[in-house]
């Protein structure tokens, strides 16, 4: 150091001039002769010398006095000052004022045993099942950290907002929900624990800076491959700080949690078996929020299907941004050499894919464990649809005879701009061999309207895919740019909002036109209904979805348990329902005829 008068060869003095080399002699004057000048800088006060410096000093004079403290005297010292700690002041002395099942994180130890006192948390779930099966999942750490789930927000001490990002109304729905629970946060008394907001799942990937930086409106971030951090996060945020985990996985599936499933009657759930997606689709941001495929275990799924099974759970559904591209590689029999096989005439953005475990070997086996347990999936991608799956699925009496087969759009000029990876002239020989391979399936679909350089000609292309196709349920919006996707960088959002807005409508026009013709076909036709609890529009009315996944309703009464039968059963949530279906006014909803019957565990392979 410069204060033991070491020498330094080149370099730069304090001031930032360049020291030059000279004699050794003459160096080590200049240096002194600097240290002279400097030193008024190098004056520390005595109170700010580091504090193990002061005892050296202390012991040394008292050495020259003679005088040492006697060992005893020492030992007193030291009991008295551990007394004083352990009958010192506790947490509720800092917090006075607040319960003491209102202050988180408190454990309280006696006799070896310990309390965590209960944290309440509120979720509330915005956009796909996806974003369900990770509210779940989140759910399912938290539970095991000692919080407790409230669906009352002024009992919460927690609110998590489970998000999505996939058009921008999706996002601002959120953004309004964030002023609102910050008026809430900022009224709420002072005696109570302040409340802390997180935002989970994809806007927290996507808006992190925004969110904390900029608006400070949330507390917590956590992507959504950070939940496993979730009750660290939170413990920083009860300390008074942000917190933020937003780091995509190449590896987390969420395999080892055991989602907590709150369906509604408890005879439904989701499964998920895979995350992320790799078709890069260049209207889409899914790739930038959820990252790159990876599949669950086999194994794991099999696990959590059996457990819903004995719950009395009598419909799963199988839930993946890609579902049907799944690839167990996890187990090494599973590792073969095939290649991944596509639908005919499709193909992908990525070299293609080779061993693993695909998604109608999971799909056997998932279809085994329970005959009276209907098996959905979504959302898969057209280009997944080798003639395997859908044999399995016509075979199968549990796997639902419905496919949802998003198009985004009729145009082979608009799909190639959406990188979708077909023409249109592909989807369609798709849909004859769907249709081929299993007899009176039921499609859905996705589109979009006002995509980047739609014309006129390409808008009338899908309305026209919509007539031919003729699908039963679709979801349709107008093109929303998302940033960091390809179309941001690539194209130009060119398609007026009042256009997007009336090729929305049309396409809307079309689509209820061609579903109400789907449906009617249904008419005197028995439907199979699995019963989902009372319907909204009556009490006296029950609800349910047919194997097509077409919404029915039908009147709260006992029915016939086998028929001819004079004994009858009231029809519950979870049992099966044969339907004879009439004309209703609606295009989702039918009504059946009073010829009904209830079947319990009697749905077989």
């Amino acid at each position: 150091s410069l204060a033991s008068g070491t020498v330094y060869g080149k370099g730069l003095f304090l001031d930032g001039r360049a020291k030059v080399d000279v004699p050794g002699d003459t160096q080590r004057q200049i240096n002194m002769e600097s240290l002279r000048t400097l030193k008024p800088f190098f004056l520390i006060p005595q109170q700010w010398l580091p504090r193990r410096c002061i005892p050296h000093r202390y012991y040394c004079s008292k050495l020259a006095s003679g005088s040492v403290a006697p060992k005893k005297t020492k030992e007193a010292t030291l009991h008295k000052f551990k007394s004083q700690i352990s009958s010192g002041p506790s947490l509720q002395d800092f917090v006075r004022g607040v319960s003491d099942n209102k202050i988180p994180f408190v454990l309280e130890e006696k006799k070896n045993t310990k309390r965590l006192c209960l944290v309440p948390v509120c979720f509330e779930t915005y956009g796909c099942q996806m974003n369900v099966n990770d509210t779940e999942i989140a759910w399912s750490i938290l539970q095991k950290k000692g919080y407790q789930r409230t669906n009352d927000l002024n009992e919460a001490d927690v609110v998590l907002l489970v998000t999505c990002s996939i058009r921008e109304k999706a996002e601002q729905t959120i953004w309004n929900r964030l002023q609102q629970l910050t008026a809430m946060k900022r009224r709420r008394s002072k005696t109570c624990v302040p409340m802390k907001i997180g935002i989970l799942g994809c806007m927290a990937e996507r808006l992190k800076t925004e969110l904390l930086e900029r608006e400070k409106l949330v507390d917590v971030l956590a992507g959504p491959d950070a939940y496993r951090d979730l009750p660290r996060l939170l413990a920083v945020a009860h300390g008074g700080h942000q917190a933020s985990n937003v780091l995509l996985s190449l590896e987390e599936t969420y395999a080892d949690v055991m989602p907590v499933h709150v369906a509604s009657q408890g005879c439904s759930a989701f499964v998920s078996i895979m995350r992320g997606c790799d078709n890069m689709c260049s209207y889409c941001i899914v790739p930038f929020t959820r990252g790159r495929e990876r599949s669950r275990p086999v194994s794991s799924i099999l696990e959590e299907v059996r457990m819903l099974s004995d719950q009395g759970v009598r419909e799963v559904t199988l839930l993946g941004q890609n579902v049907n591209s799944y690839r167990d590689t996890s187990e090494e029999q599973s590792c073969s050499s095939n290649l991944t096989q596509l639908s005919r005439g499709f193909r992908t953005v990525y070299r293609t894919k080779q061993g693993g475990l695909r998604f109608a070997d999971l799909l056997d086996q998932v279809s085994c464990i329970d005959p009276n347990m209907r098996i959905r999936f979504t959302s898969p991608h057209p280009k997944d649809f080798p003639d395997e799956v859908l044999q399995l699925i016509e075979e199968r009496a549990n796997i639902c005879k419905q496919i949802h087969l998003p198009a985004q759009s009729g145009s082979s000029q608009v799909l190639k701009a959406m990188r979708r990876g077909y023409t249109r002239e592909a989807y369609l020989d798709l849909v004859e061999n769907i249709r081929r391979i299993i007899p009176g399936v039921s499609l859905s679909s996705d589109f979009i309207s006002g995509f980047c350089g739609e014309t006129e000609d390409d808008h009338h292309q899908t309305l026209s895919l919509i007539r031919e196709v003729g699908y039963n349920v679709g979801f349709l919006f107008a093109y929303s740019m998302r940033n960091k996707t390809h179309a941001f960088h690539k194209l130009q959002d060119d398609v007026p909002a009042e256009v997007k807005q009336r090729r929305l409508q049309e396409c809307i026009s079309v689509f209820r036109e061609e579903a109400l013709k789907v449906n009617a076909s249904l008419i005197g036709s028995t439907q199979l209904v699995l019963v989902e609890g009372e319907s909204k529009r009556s009490a006296s009315d029950l609800c349910g979805r047919s194997d097509g996944n077409v919404k029915v309703i039908f009147p709260k009464e006992d029915v016939a348990v086998q028929p001819a039968d004079v004994n009858t059963a009231p029809v519950s949530p979870g049992d099966y329902v044969l339907v004879k279906v009439r004309v209703d006014h609606s295009v989702k909803i039918v009504r059946p005829h009073e010829n009904m019957r209830v079947l319990k565990d009697s749905h077989s392979c």
